[in-house]
């Protein structure tokens, strides 16, 4: 049973993540020593396959996101803008171009359902480190998913394949890939029960700690070992409701949050908005990595994939955005919406106002827009910030009085 005097900040299973994300980067810098390979993938391109082929996926952007989170965005921002890229490039690609540190890739794998800077981004470090590129092109699903989007992409996943085994000089296992399919299924079904235990009232954590166990849903998709580890979350989140363990001590206020974290900031905000007795239940970012369960067919999940990588949130249309907001809304009974409009992020903010305006329009809650960059802190004012999130918590507690 837990204390419930305990520090209602710590989750036990923090220490077990940051073991295994420990070991997933010793793996993968001495790859090369265990005749493995290593492939760069974006955060949002189909992983399962390289898990299938024992292949190490290391993530750019995750790479960024730690940068940022260890105040070491400024100046590597800084270093790349003085190499010639433009300072409206994205954070996350500026960072990692600027700094290395990753272990060498033997190939590259872009999808850009997240953003096409990305292309771009893979294209550069391609020439840089002179190894093959796939890209995959998921079109935007504006309205709908039409049967030619479908054959499309599905045809690219057969070409992905065949990219993977021309590389490895192996042929493709495709009864390893129905298992890894299995797993990955079960992790995102796990992922989003985690998630869901913040509609609990009071929320036993908030989205800021989402963003922190998002991690293993991203880089050990498809394995034993992010099943093993989402089971012991629920599992702790579970009896952290039933101990009565609050993540935000009087919890009165429940919100939802939009966008990329400001990883830099990411304490202070969590400590701010406590303060004010508010917790993020939850948030559009982290749920992203479960949204298109849905669209998977675990028992057929290669021929699935097609759909589900390219209906993910942010390569919808922005109705079907703020359908899914609307639904969180209700879902997990937040009154306030804090969007963070992220210069970084274009595809991820440019809905925004269009969002705001249909969530004003369909609920009651207050709405805060952040100006600020995930990783860039130069992009970021205190000052301003502080002002609103004060500003906007004494709107919502006059609502609720």
């Amino acid at each position: 049973m837990s204390d419930k005097s305990s520090d209602p900040k710590k989750i036990n299973c923090a220490k077990k993540m940051r073991d295994i994300m420990t070991t997933y980067y010793l793996d993968a810098m001495t790859a090369e020593q265990n005749n493995k390979q290593v492939a760069w993938i974006t955060s949002g391109g189909p992983v399962e396959p390289l898990v299938a082929m024992d292949i190490i996926p290391i993530y750019p952007e995750n790479h960024g996101a730690m940068i940022g989170a260890s105040k070491m965005g400024e100046d590597l921002c800084i270093k790349a803008e003085n190499m010639g890229y433009s300072s409206d490039l994205c954070s996350y690609a500026r960072t990692d171009i600027s700094i290395g540190g990753l272990p060498k890739p033997d190939m590259l794998i872009c999808c850009n359902n997240i953003c096409g800077t990305v292309l771009k981004w893979y294209e550069v470090q391609a020439r840089y480190y002179n190894v093959p590129l796939f890209i995959l092109d998921t079109p935007i699903c504006h309205t709908r998913y039409s049967p030619e989007v479908a054959k499309y992409v599905r045809a690219q996943i057969d070409e992905y394949i065949i990219f993977l085994e021309k590389i490895t000089k192996r042929k493709f296992d495709y009864d390893k890939m129905a298992q890894v399919g299995k797993l990955a299924y079960e992790s995102q079904v796990l992922w989003q029960k985690v998630l869901n235990t913040t509609a609990h009232k009071p929320s036993p954590m908030s989205a800021f700690d989402a963003f922190f166990f998002l991690a293993l849903i991203v880089t050990l998709r498809g394995t034993q070992i992010a099943v093993g580890f989402y089971k012991d979350l629920l599992a702790e989140m579970r009896q952290r409701i039933k101990d009565g363990i609050s993540m935000v001590p009087n919890e009165k206020h429940r919100l939802l949050w939009d966008n990329l974290p400001i990883w830099y900031r990411l304490k202070w905000l969590s400590n701010k908005f406590s303060d004010h007795n508010a917790c993020l239940v939850a948030d559009t970012y982290t749920s992203a990595w479960c949204g298109a369960i849905k669209y998977t067919d675990k028992n057929n999940f290669l021929d699935s994939i097609a759909e589900a990588y390219t209906r993910i949130y942010l390569n919808i249309g922005v109705d079907q955005m703020a359908n899914q907001v609307l639904d969180m809304i209700k879902f997990y009974d937040v009154n306030g919406f804090v969007m963070h409009s992220n210069r970084s992020c274009k595809p991820y903010s440019f809905g925004q106002m269009d969002i705001m305006r249909i969530v004003r329009e369909k609920t009651d809650i207050p709405v805060l827009m952040i100006e600020a960059d995930m990783v860039d802190p130069r992009n970021f004012s205190h000052s301003q910030v502080e002002t609103r999130i004060d500003a906007f918590m004494e709107i919502i507690k006059q609502r609720s009085r």
